[in-house]
């Protein structure tokens, strides 16, 4: 008699039969590691799935919502800034979103909690993957220097963000500066409340700009409440000295007096260039002057002005036809020793002769006359460099150029400023004139009484050129 198939004995057959086969073609494993997951670009999917993969503990929660609609169109700017600084705030960690559409969010933030490493891999996991997002914020979360570095390396990954606010959160060796490198592509960066102190404005105002480079994106900057003092004052407008892009500078509430005052008012008008800038201004002009020189000159012309702009013995291109040929005859040239000498090498002599030092300045002088000699092939465009602008002016022994007319709005409420910083800014202001410069100063709660003659005038000054308050009176007037 056959026996009877064991009903076990078939099930472990099939499941045999399904492992060695592997999956159909419709079918399709599950993500089993953190680096397999392939972001959607929807936050509220993959936050709580990337987490799970991390085994994080208490999954905070994504909190979604579409912006307020009740915004005036006169109040929108400020609305928003509201809206992406201090909405949706929940006392239990979440992670909150304000929608551009269904499934897509405009600005993210965290905020009064703390973000750990396995909560910030996840947020940098996800960042360039949100195409629509375009602006991050946290506000007392804990962040540390190692997360503004890597903060910094993901912001060129994500084509829309541009605005990034990182508020409340003490980083130990001031990281904050590398959210504003040359290289940064934000445009509107929010510092406030971080205790970055006199070091911190250091290095903030050198990346602001330095005779060697400046950042050329950033439109606004808010520093308030952080402590920045006099000489914190005076280092960010160091930077101030030649950055052309940056519109709006916030240093409310930093314990600023008459010194940090004085230095940013200076800065807005005609300065005088330090050694430094004067040397780069003239190594910018020299090869500004031999690109021209390469676009538009012959060969040999070339050869013989790069010798006269400094350029090394025995580096010209060309050689003389009557020399190459007594080389070839390997003889040497029997008037050599008859020739008259060469005027050129006497004066040459007789300078070096009258010491080394005068030789300089007579070699820094040819330079300059040749440069100057080549400028206008030079400058036919515009120079990004303010150092390069026409208006740069020497003078009296010293360079002098025209002070930042770009930024257009600086904030100075809530500091130690008294009476005796009022005629800076006043002289500053009448010497900017219509050619540009600032459209908001604000004084208010500082240390001078609010009927002082000079802040009255300086509000008057900026009440005529502010253009809001400009287009309010003419709409009051068309009203009548």
């Amino acid at each position: 008699m056959s026996r009877k198939k064991d009903p076990k004995d078939k099930t472990s057959a099939e499941d045999e039969a399904w492992k060695s086969a592997g999956p159909t073609p419709n079918e399709t494993l599950p993500v089993q590691t953190f680096d397999e997951y392939q972001c959607t670009g929807n936050a509220e999917t993959d936050f709580p799935a990337l987490c799970a993969l991390l085994n994080v503990k208490d999954i905070p929660a994504v909190i979604a919502k579409f912006p307020a609609s009740s915004a005036s169109q006169t109040e929108g700017v400020t609305n928003y800034q509201l809206q992406t600084s201090d909405a949706f705030f929940c006392s239990k960690p979440c992670l909150t979103l304000e929608l551009e559409s269904k499934d897509r969010a405009r600005s993210m933030k965290v905020s009064g909690w703390r973000v750990n490493e396995q909560i910030f891999r996840v947020l940098e996991k996800m960042l360039p993957s949100m195409n629509q997002l375009q602006s991050l914020g946290f506000w007392q979360a804990g962040l540390t220097d190692r997360m503004v570095v890597a903060l910094m390396n993901t912001i060129p990954l994500c084509s829309s963000l541009r605005v990034v606010a990182l508020e409340g959160n003490v980083l130990p060796q001031q990281g904050y500066h590398l959210l504003l490198s040359e290289d940064s592509v934000l445009t509107h960066l929010s510092l406030r409340n971080n205790r970055i102190g006199v070091e911190g404005a250091r290095l903030i105002g050198s990346a602001l700009s330095t005779a060697r480079s400046a950042n050329k994106n950033l439109l606004s900057l808010n520093l308030a409440f952080n402590r920045i003092c006099d000489a914190g004052a005076a280092l960010i407008a160091q930077g101030l000295r030649l950055n052309r892009t940056l519109l709006f500078l916030s240093l409310c509430n930093n314990q600023v007096g008459d010194a940090g005052a004085a230095q940013l008012a200076a800065v807005l008008r005609e300065f005088a260039l330090t050694h430094d800038e004067i040397v780069e201004r003239r190594k910018l002009l020299l090869k500004r002057v031999q690109a021209a020189l390469v676009k538009d000159e012959p060969l040999q012309t070339l050869a013989g002005s790069t010798t006269s702009l400094g350029g090394n013995k025995g580096e010209t291109t060309g050689t003389p036809k009557k020399k190459e040929a007594t080389r070839k005859d390997g003889k040497p040239d029997a008037n050599k020793d008859n020739q008259k000498p060469n005027k050129k090498t006497t004066d040459t002599r007789a300078s070096q002769a009258r010491g080394g030092k005068a030789e300089g300045k007579e070699k820094q002088h040819a330079e300059e006359d040749t440069s100057n000699t080549c400028l206008n092939k030079a400058e036919l465009v515009d120079p990004a460099n303010p150092l390069l602008h026409p208006s740069v002016d020497p003078r009296d022994g010293q360079v002098f150029m025209s002070g930042n007319t770009t930024l257009v709005s600086l904030d100075l409420a809530g500091n130690r400023i008294t009476e005796k910083s009022l005629p800076h800014f006043l002289a500053s202001l009448q010497a900017q004139g219509e050619g540009g410069g600032l459209l908001r100063l604000c004084l208010q709660r500082n240390i001078f009484p609010p009927e002082n003659e000079l802040y009255v005038k300086i509000k008057e000054m900026m009440a005529a050129s502010d253009p809001m308050k400009k287009n309010n009176s003419e709409e009051e007037g068309l009203g009548e």
